[in-house]
């Protein structure tokens, strides 16, 4: 059962809800619905950023791994079949359905899922995973403040030495501005709303962790501007 905290106060409320859903209610039955019209909409290859993690959680032993955002779980399979056990968590039931169909006999041994929305509290114990990825999850309509959640609640789970990695646009971006603006950096264009970073943002959001890397890279067609942050929890 999932949790959050109470507003004003320091324990977990089994079971509560978000107030409103708001920009991120909104899409979450968007990417329902695109997922659904679309079995491979990015493909089956991973991505370098998942190419990228997968490779320093292998170089370092670092096993279990939580996924937020797996989506149609291009990158789940990649860090399946580097030989690493994977939570994957996703708003979507379908996508998640699909990609344990996908993992197949020989990786489903090492496969989690969970139907998850990352406004509440992660639904794991303290220090439960040792490396948390998150490809695009960070960047989606989620506020400032529910991503101070969010990031606070990866600190919760990880344990001390493991890594997070995730991937988010950021303000150099040529959709930074355009569109229907939401607030907070946050802009809707062609259905999918984006929650651009600056640094300081970046850097908010590692509160507890050490910040090792910020790398800037391109993807798809326009191309999106991102950035791959890492951070380690102290």
């Amino acid at each position: 059962m999932s949790e959050r905290r109470a507003p004003g106060a320091g324990r977990l409320v089994a079971g509560a809800a978000p107030a409103g859903e708001g920009a991120i209610g909104d899409q979450q039955r968007h990417w329902v619905e695109t997922f659904a019209a679309n079995a491979e909409m990015y493909g089956p290859e991973s991505s370098e950023p998942g190419r990228h993690a997968a490779g320093l959680f292998v170089a370092e032993g670092l096993s279990p791994v939580l996924e937020l955002g797996a989506g149609q779980g291009r990158d789940t399979l990649e860090l399946l079949r580097r030989g690493l056990e994977v939570h994957a968590l996703d708003f979507a039931p379908d996508a998640l359905a699909g990609i344990a169909a996908l993992a197949g006999p020989g990786l489903a041994g090492r496969l989690r899922t969970t139907v998850h929305d990352v406004r509440l509290a992660l639904p794991f114990a303290e220090r439960s995973f040792d490396a948390c990825y998150s490809h695009m999850l960070f960047t989606m309509a989620l506020t400032t403040e529910e991503l101070e959640t969010l990031a606070g609640e990866v600190h919760r789970v990880l344990r001390p030495g493991g890594l997070c990695i995730y991937t988010v646009r950021h303000t150099g971006d040529a959709h930074y501005g355009a569109g229907r603006s939401l607030g907070d950096d946050r802009y809707e264009n062609g259905g999918f709303a984006v929650h651009f970073f600056d640094r300081p943002l970046v850097e908010r959001l590692a509160a507890g962790f050490e910040l090792e890397d910020v790398t800037a890279f391109e993807e798809g067609g326009l191309p999106r501007r991102l950035w791959r942050v890492t951070m380690r929890r102290r």
